[in-house]
């Protein structure tokens, strides 16, 4: 009993904030606006918010968008961090590869605040990288006002960012593998890059393949924190994602709060859909359960 009592307040919050405030959806189906008289003084469109939303040239260039940098972001955040991790473990001296380990990690705790900032002054017109451009007798480059620049920053922002999070994770998948393995590999005459090819990476597969499944369920977020702090309206069309098309929707202009739900509510749907596919498979495939 002592066990559920202490359970309770958290249930009680979760109930209250998490699924109480789902009732919220059934704006999607009203039409709702800035003078709106609460969820039962509205006028029901039924269907008509996601048949405006679906006219939108907007919302599918925000998918497209959407898809392709979280996909980029997906595949990247694996080979990258796969990549450093197998480098570090090759590093004889230990000292320094502790310290290199650190110094990829750090950014990973910095908010995005603090690096859309650092970001927005490099890549400025007059910033350092513009001046390095200058002093190859280049023209300097407009890098946060192109569309595809500015999805370029955008990825590898991201990947430098939490590269070091996931580095570590394969560190630890690294150092789990039997030395037995490669004490067997070099007898046979294998050199260092057969005993990775051969021993480190198959004996991490799982690990990798497990993270790799798992980070398809977020194929539907871009990250919104990133993109909302350094895009701009001269970068909407290659750098709008679903969530920032969702907040301009709902709190910019006319402030279409039933049409930003709309388009809430099938994201939801479709991410939910996926996560509890991928979480699925991952258990069937790898044993992997949250509870």
């Amino acid at each position: 009993l002592i066990w559920w009592l202490m359970l309770l307040p958290g249930l009680v919050l979760t109930l209250l904030f998490k699924y109480g405030s789902m009732f919220g959806v059934i704006i999607a189906f009203q039409d709702f606006g800035l003078g709106a008289t609460g969820f039962f003084g509205n006028d029901w469109v039924g269907l008509d918010n996601f048949t405006y939303v679906f006219s939108l040239k907007a919302f599918g260039q925000s998918i497209t968008n959407t898809l392709l940098i979280a996909s980029c972001k997906m595949v990247l955040g694996i080979i990258v961090p796969l990549t450093l991790a197998l480098l570090i473990n090759e590093v004889g001296s230990k000292w320094f590869a502790k310290v290199v380990q650190t110094t990829y990690f750090l950014p990973f705790f910095l908010s995005w605040i603090i690096l859309g900032g650092i970001i927005t002054q490099m890549f400025s017109y007059n910033g350092i990288i513009n001046t390095l451009v200058s002093l190859f007798g280049q023209e300097k480059i407009l890098f946060l006002l192109d569309n595809g620049w500015f999805r370029t920053i955008i990825i590898v922002s991201d990947i430098w960012k939490g590269m070091g999070y996931n580095m570590v994770i394969f560190l630890a998948a690294i150092a789990g593998v039997d030395p037995s393995l490669y004490e067997a590999a070099e007898i046979d005459g294998a050199n260092r890059l057969q005993r990775v090819w051969h021993v480190t990476l198959p004996g991490i597969s799982p690990v990798v393949f497990l993270l790799s499944t798992l980070a398809l369920s977020g194929i539907l977020n871009a990250n919104f924190d990133q993109v909302y702090i350094l895009y701009n309206p001269m970068v909407y069309e290659g750098g709008d994602i679903i969530d920032t098309f969702i907040y301009r929707l709902g709190f910019t202009g006319d402030a279409r709060m039933d049409v930003s739900s709309a388009v809430g509510l099938m994201k939801s749907l479709v991410s939910c859909v996926l996560v509890g596919g991928t979480y699925y498979f991952a258990y069937k495939k790898f044993g992997y359960r949250i509870f």
